[in-house]
């Protein structure tokens, strides 16, 4: 393949404008923020999940709170019921008096054993409700923050693209002084290799860093000045300028 010196020479203009394109891209890729939102959002999901299973049980205690209390409510008003029939008088019969004030003494330890139960469940569900308040409160948190980070990363990546569109509206300006079929060999190459062209600079080629031999050299110098030529180390296309070493 045969193209002009000053064509080949574009070339390395080309490349430090893709290697500028690929450094902003893994810029774009390895955000700070990227991994602080993951990760966040990782322990959002853990919360909710923690969240729901709290809300749940402060739920089903609020539930059996209320059953326990209207249970000690039908005790207490059955009990109220016997009494006012022993205080009015109307159980005569020694055997049934003996047997209401049992009822009724039944019926307050029971009452009194209930009311026991209320008050554990209540201590419970004020630990449950506490649990409740406290994951609420941290997954607040931990969205405002996950708020800010996203902005920040918005922000940065609005910089970013910024620059890109700018380095890729220089790009565009370049490729024209480019042939098509340089050009397609570059691409393919830095498809390949992630660099498509490197200069050859005092005997080296900058793509692999790699010195060339004696003969080597002497093959580039007997090169004609418009033919492309390649690094026999990485393929990439060598470019020879006047810091070439030739």
């Amino acid at each position: 393949m045969k193209a002009a010196p000053e064509a080949q020479k574009r070339l390395l203009e080309l490349a430090e404008l893709d290697a500028v394109l690929d450094r902003l891209a893994h810029r774009r890729r390895t955000l700070p923020e990227l991994a602080e939102i993951e990760e966040r959002s990782a322990k959002l999901a853990r919360l909710a999940t923690e969240v729901i299973a709290a809300e749940t049980e402060a739920g089903d205690l609020a539930r059996e709170q209320t059953k326990a209390e209207s249970d000690v409510e039908a005790v207490r008003v059955r009990a109220d019921r016997d009494q006012k029939r022993l205080d009015s008088g109307q159980v005569t019969s020694s055997k049934d008096l003996s047997n209401l004030q049992s009822e009724i003494a039944s019926l307050h330890r029971r009452q009194g054993d209930l009311e026991d139960v209320v008050l554990e469940i209540m201590e419970r569900r004020e630990g449950a409700d506490a649990t409740v308040t406290r994951l609420r409160a941290e997954r607040g948190e931990i969205n405002a923050g996950l708020a800010t980070l996203e902005e920040k990363r918005d922000a940065a990546i609005g910089e970013l693209d910024r620059e890109s569109g700018e380095t890729k509206g220089r790009r565009g300006g370049v490729t024209p002084d480019i042939p098509a079929d340089l050009l397609a060999l570059y691409e393919k190459l830095r498809e390949q290799y992630g660099v498509g062209a490197a200069m050859l600079q005092g005997g080296r080629c900058q793509g692999c860093k790699v010195s060339l031999s004696i003969a080597d050299l002497n093959r580039l110098r007997a090169a004609a000045k418009d033919e492309v030529l390649r690094c026999e180390e990485c393929r990439r296309i060598l470019v020879r300028t006047p810091e070439s070493g030739l």
